[in-house]
């Protein structure tokens, strides 16, 4: 008869059992153990079934239950997690969890470049979060931004927590409201690995260029330096219009303009010289102007032509990244990286009395000009509810990309629902958010609203003499129904070409073919041809995105960079080039012609866009790159000679030893450090001074920066003197009271002592 024996957890035959019951397990006793002397349990199908013998214990099975959702930021986050309420646990990671090493290249070139990722010490703890989590959720939603550096963030995430792809899913949405959470989530979809391919060869490409041209800057030229894929071309861009303004040699020449009483009427206009003789005057300096202007006094003038007519100026575009970086820099005065910061919070989400967070803006990372038929139909309704069906036009304005390389599947930027008027949201944003977000609702739902309408009248004044037969022209225009500028107008390009326009003119009511015409006083003016205007934010976004340098979310950090490592300054919004952004421009022309060459990096960008629609291998794409740039990095260290210059005097002595003041470059910029450094560690700050004495103590008034990047002007005896101002103060004293004046605004100064404002113009006539 078989048995079990608990204790050996083995069968024993028993030959003479003899029968008992336990009382403790309810089992059937046989005898005892022959090994052990234990207790042995009758071994029946029977008795088995009865669980008079213990079954093997089945493995724990993890119940699995809710859903997970991974966003990148914790204000998104908070914003989801609200929309999806229960059975959803929403988690951030706050922004990538793996990346490349940072103290090595960490992509095997010898290996089909086979990119070498980790997750960072201050990223291990929320990856062990996520994957405890994801372990016991049923689904796993990948929540990130739609983008390409998003859909990369998805993938790391489940690379890094080991998620199983089966278990998990990517939504996408492109403003965060419940309407557009609730779409994403019904329809999920996988990992598009073509756009994690796309990210990934960007992020490749950048530091093979990085991580083989900064070292060889700080043997050769100094430490602390970069280069870059995209930050390289642009400051290239920014020296080579330095040199273009330097080479700049200015034209004189002259216009001739006439201000004329009409026969019969009160009001005078003026009109300019266009023709002599059927030919365009040329004008070069003031001796061929003066047998002009005798001649014209003597000439009898009539109107020969009377052109009336009619322009329509359609709105702008709604906003894409650059365009809003563009606009926002222009009109509100912000910089590129303030612009992103502000429009981020706008997309995740905002508290504007609604009972929680909501987003306000659709995704701010966009080079389309797309907007969706549902925002479509809301800006309708309310444009005609506002303004009347007279502002409407009678079918939707369709705006055509002007990137080559745009993402069409994205939308512009607008607001996720014009209802939200910003006066109505002015209370629960802060200042500079607020101004963002009603420059964005502005030109939104300008961009839906009917073209403004212009009556325009050019009259064409002829003056004939014994000698020559003049034409003048004279053009003018008023706003006979103003459309989309009830809202919003763009603001002018400052830098744009302007070519010879006529100017408008206000011409007076009753002019007419045949009208002689009085002429009260001739207008000679002398003019100079001026050079390219340098580079603001603003117009080097324009320039980069017109090349195809770079995608949206590289242009703020790459203007960043630029000013951060040295190589340009903003100067009166304007971006000059350092002496030192300057010499590492020309190495790098020189040793790595295609990294700065306009047209092979905005090839680059074409082959990413490639990858990204799986028309092309990444690894086929970097390779084609890294083969010639080898060769490149190989000559430069062997020929790039040493440049690198010694730390300059500043005329005074270290307090602690005695030796001499010098400034260098840190991580931060210019400081001042002892030259007996590391055997001294003396520093203290590098103070621009503007030349102007502080208002309170007469000491130097020096620029100085935020822990954010902010510029203010303080005196250079803080702390003892603690006069500080955000508007730059100017070397001219007040008028009135002598007091210190400050750059209010575009057109005028303001005394910090007696609060008396003047023109920008009287005070400072050279500049104006």
């Amino acid at each position: 008869m078989e048995a079990y024996c608990m204790k050996c957890k083995t069968k024993r035959e028993i030959q003479d059992p003899v029968a008992g019951f336990n009382a403790k397990s309810s089992a059937v006793t046989t005898g005892v153990c022959p090994v052990c002397g234990t207790k042995l349990f009758r071994m029946g199908k029977t008795d088995a079934h009865a669980g008079l013998i213990p079954p093997p214990k089945p493995e724990k099975v993890e119940v699995r239950e809710g859903k997970l959702v991974i966003v990148e930021s914790p204000a998104k986050a908070k914003t989801v997690g609200r929309f999806l309420g229960r059975g959803y646990t929403v988690r951030a990671s706050v922004g990538h969890v793996r990346d490349l090493l940072k103290s090595q290249l960490s992509v095997d070139v010898d290996n089909n470049f086979e990119p070498k990722y980790r997750v960072p010490n201050e990223k291990k703890d929320v990856v062990k979060e996520i994957k405890q989590l994801a372990k016991k959720a049923e689904e796993i939603f990948l929540a990130t931004d739609p983008d390409r550096e998003g859909e990369s963030i998805s993938w790391h995430l489940m690379e890094a927590a080991g998620i199983e792809p089966e278990r998990t899913k990517r939504v996408v949405f492109h403003e965060i409201t419940a309407p557009a959470v609730a779409e994403a989530f019904s329809h999920p979809r996988n990992i598009d690995m073509n756009l994690v391919n796309a990210q990934q060869a960007r992020r490749v490409l950048d530091r093979l260029v990085g991580y083989s041209i900064s070292p060889i800057l700080w043997e050769k030229v100094r430490g602390r330096l970069s280069a870059g894929r995209v930050q390289s071309v642009a400051l290239r861009l920014i020296v080579d219009r330095e040199r273009e303004i330097d080479a700049f040699k200015p034209v004189e020449y002259w216009s001739i303009h006439a201000e004329f009483k009409p026969e019969k009427l009160k009001s005078n206009f003026t009109a300019k010289l266009v023709r002599v003789d059927d030919k365009e005057p040329q004008l070069p300096n003031e001796e061929t102007v003066k047998p002009l202007l005798f001649d014209l006094e003597t000439a009898s003038f009539a109107i020969t032509r009377v052109k009336r007519g009619e322009r329509r100026r359609k709105p702008s575009a709604p906003f894409t990244t650059s365009t809003l970086q563009q606009e926002a820099s222009r009109k509100l005065g912000y910089t590129a990286r303030r612009t992103m910061a502000l429009a981020q919070g706008l997309y995740e989400g905002q508290d504007v009395g609604e009972g929680g967070t909501t987003g306000l803006i659709t995704y701010m990372r966009t080079d389309s000009t797309n907007v969706s038929a549902l925002a479509q139909t809301e800006a309708r309704e309310f444009v005609t509810g506002k303004y009347g069906r007279d502002f409407l036009p009678a079918e939707p304005p369709a705006y055509k990309t002007k990137s080559a390389n745009a993402q069409e599947a994205h939308e512009a930027i607008r607001p996720t629902s014009v209802m939200r008027d910003p006066e109505k949201l002015k209370e629960f944003l802060e200042p500079a958010m607020f101004k963002l977000y009603r420059l964005i609702w502005q030109r939104f739902v300008a961009s839906q609203m009917e073209a403004a309408v212009y009556d325009t009248l050019q009259v064409e004044v002829t003056g004939k003499t014994n000698e020559h037969e003049y034409l003048l022209r004279a053009s003018g225009s008023a706003v006979k129904f103003p459309g989309f500028m009830v809202v919003y107008e763009e603001a002018k390009n400052e830098d744009a070409k302007v070519e010879e326009e006529e100017e408008d003119v206000k011409i007076p009511a009753g002019v007419a073919e045949g009208q002689k015409q009085e002429l009260v006083r001739l207008i000679p003016e002398q003019h100079f041809t001026q050079p390219p205007p340098r580079f603001s934010e603003a117009s080097l976004v324009q320039a980069l995105e017109e090349n195809g340098i770079g995608r949206p979310s590289t242009y703020a950090p790459t203007i960043s960079t630029i000013q951060q490592r040295g190589y340009a300054l903003r100067e009166e919004k304007r971006l000059v080039p350092t002496d030192m952004g300057i010499q590492v421009n020309d190495l790098m022309t020189q040793y790595f012609p295609e990294v700065v060459d306009l047209n092979f990096t905005a090839h680059m960008e074409e082959d990413l866009d490639k990858i990204a629609e799986g028309e092309m291998l990444w690894t086929e794409a970097i390779r084609e790159f890294y083969t010639p740039f080898s060769e490149d990095v190989k000559k430069a260290q062997a020929e790039m000679p040493v440049a690198k210059s010694e730390p300059e005097p500043i005329g005074r002595k270290c307090p602690d030893d005695g030796g001499e003041l010098v400034i260098r470059y840190g991580r931060f910029g210019k400081f001042i450090s002892c030259a007996n450094f590391p055997t001294c560690r003396y520093t203290e700050p590098w103070l621009e001074k503007i030349g102007v004495s502080c208002p309170k103590d007469g000491g130097d008034m020096v620029e100085r920066r935020t822990r954010k990047g902010r510029t203010f002007y303080g005196c250079a005896n803080y702390p003892n003197c603690d006069f500080t101002t955000w508007k730059k103060p100017l070397a001219k004293p007040c008028p009135k009271c002598n007091g210190l004046l400050v750059i209010a605004n575009k057109r005028e100064a303001q005394c910090t002592n007696c609060s008396e404002s003047f023109l920008l113009e009287e005070i400072m006539p050279e500049s104006a």
